[in-house]
């Protein structure tokens, strides 16, 4: 068969944004899976919790995926992983501390039981069908992450997301600068390389960095020290541990997310905590302010999270008391800039010492910048190339470096979500296009919230609902009780009786305009109310709620 012939990659999420990275490498009948993320709801997404990839593309194919690959434990990566299980059941292979994070949300899920998971190290190779795949150890903001560099019949794929080449890392362990330069020796066929900060020149700084301003920090602090960063961020949270050492203060840590990856790292050798630092949350009130560290969640002003609990006094143990001070150890992520700008103003104002400006080196990406990401071009010299985890514009830029390092602008490729790209004898083309894009997940449903239902729910959070009951005669069409006119959202009935009444008037007078024409069926009676309604209330007070309308017969 001539499909057989053919290397095909096809991603289901992270091109062209940021989050739920899935791709999907197949050859003939055999396909593997690479990452199963999620990604985080936008503000125009009201009352979903999580999106995930749509796994269409997937559902007839059960048979023929050979298992599914993880590069690390980040939840853009592997958040996803449980909803794909419950359609197929395959292999998983990942390092130590990503199956261990995994684990916790397939024990979430009921899935552990069932679950096959192998566990890898960086240079160790698996076989799986046509597909030979290899662990190449890079840097990133948390442990254990790999590229994967796949053996095709066709040749090598390297496909290295969310990596930095980090010269003193934490943990000791440089990216594996050696492979890559082999790999690149042998021959390439396409890189497919992490895009986020292909925008920004120059190299990421290093990690160790933020451990340096830590200690400063700590040294000065004359009372607590809350630490606010993102739970996953291991070897952040290992230099939080250092520098809390060094002042002789006891380390308390909170927040549900936090507690479990502190506590996971902590068991599997990630994180060394001197014996005895650690306190529960009870314990805080015993010692003074200037031996206390806290680490907690909310970085990026989640609602719900620890730290925006305590800047608005609603937590149950904790609050901001002058003296206190906050890191906070982050970027905010684009979207979530007022809701941390908040938070801020929140801590200032119960008299914290904020420490949150970028330049102040409280934090660093996780992410290449340019000169990294033309290091790896130079190392694995690939024929072709194709940006990944990244927006539009970042491909596009991605896509100027590798340009600019040599590789012909007819072997690049800015690909989409669902686009089949492939390869043969003759070189690389964009094909056909599969099913892609969002699920959304709220509560227990997956995917029964669509667009309509967003929209809807945008309708109601912007103008909000009226509710038009009422019961006309069965045989007439004569209004016997009503209109009665419910207002969620809109406006306060009380304070606007006058505007109340003139609508209940024009709904009657369009129900009886029906009864004069005949018109008795249901459909028909709700779209004339419904009508008649919303182009007086739109000529009256330019907003256009919710009409619903509810006819009883008697």
């Amino acid at each position: 068969m001539a499909n057989k012939k053919k290397l095909r990659l096809i991603s289901l999420g992270g091109m062209g944004e940021i989050g739920k990275n899935m791709m999907v490498v197949e050859y003939g009948e055999d396909l593997i899976i690479i990452d199963t993320g999620v990604m985080f709801p936008e503000d125009d997404m009201p009352g979903v919790d999580l999106v995930i990839p749509d796994f269409g593309y997937l559902a007839d194919k059960a048979h023929r995926v050979r298992g599914i690959f993880l590069t690390h434990g980040h939840e853009d990566h592997i958040g996803g992983v449980p909803y794909l299980l419950k359609q197929l059941n395959v292999p998983i292979y990942g390092t130590k501390l990503t199956l261990a994070l995994l684990k916790l949300k397939l024990v979430e899920h009921n899935l552990a039981r069932n679950t096959e998971l192998n566990e890898i190290t960086a240079g160790d190779a698996v076989s799986a069908g046509p597909f030979k795949i290899e662990f190449v150890h890079v840097n990133h903001s948390i442990p254990d992450v790999v590229g994967l560099a796949i053996h095709t019949p066709l040749g090598v794929i390297v496909y290295c997301s969310d990596f930095k080449f980090d010269q003193t890392p934490i943990d000791g362990k440089v990216a594996d600068f050696f492979k890559f330069a082999q790999l690149g020796k042998d021959g390439v066929l396409c890189l497919l390389s992490d895009s986020t900060n292909a925008e920004r020149p120059g190299y990421t700084e290093s990690e160790s960095t933020v451990g340096e301003t830590f200690a400063r920090i700590f040294a000065k602090a004359e009372g607590r020290v809350l630490v606010a960063t993102f739970a996953s961020n291991v070897h952040r949270l290992q230099q939080v541990v250092d520098a809390a050492s060094k002042q002789n203060r006891k380390l308390c840590v909170i927040g549900r997310s936090m507690v479990n990856v502190m506590s996971i790292a902590n068991e599997l050798g990630y994180i060394d905590i001197p014996e005895g630092m650690l306190i529960d949350l009870e314990q805080v009130d015993k010692y003074p302010a200037e031996k206390l560290v806290i680490i907690t969640t909310g970085s990026q002003g989640e609602p719900m999270s620890a730290l925006t609990r305590i800047a608005m006094a609603e937590h149950r143990k904790l609050e901001i008391v002058p003296g206190d001070t906050v890191i906070i150890s982050a970027t905010p992520i684009p979207g979530n800039e007022k809701s941390v700008g908040k938070i801020i103003n929140h801590l200032f104002k119960e008299g914290a010492t904020v420490v949150y400006e970028p330049h102040l080196g409280i934090h660093t990406s996780g992410h290449a910048k340019q000169e990294e990401l033309k290091l790896l071009l130079n190392l694995c010299k690939p024929k072709h190339f194709i940006p990944i985890h990244g927006e539009h514009r970042m491909l596009m830029k991605h896509a100027e470096l590798a340009a600019a390092v040599g590789v012909p602008k007819k072997n690049i490729l800015i690909s989409e979500l669902g686009l089949v790209v492939e390869f043969d004898r003759n070189g690389m083309r964009a094909s056909e296009r599969v099913t892609s894009g969002q699920v959304f997940v709220d509560g227990l449903g997956v995917g029964d919230v669509g667009n309509i239902v967003l929209r809807d729910r945008r309708q109601l959070a912007s103008d909000g609902i009226l509710i038009v009951v009422v019961t006309i005669n069965k045989k007439t069409g004569a209004v016997i009780s009503g209109p009665d006119i419910v207002s969620r959202g809109f406006v306060y009935v009380r304070e606007s009786e006058k505007l109340m009444d003139e609508a209940r008037l024009r709904v009657k007078k369009a129900l009886e305009d029906c009864g004069e024409q005949g018109v008795t069926e249901w459909g028909a009676l709700k779209s004339s109310t419904r009508d008649a309604l919303s182009r007086f209330l739109y000529e009256k007070t330019k907003r256009r709620p919710m009409i619903l309308p509810i006819i009883m017969e008697t």
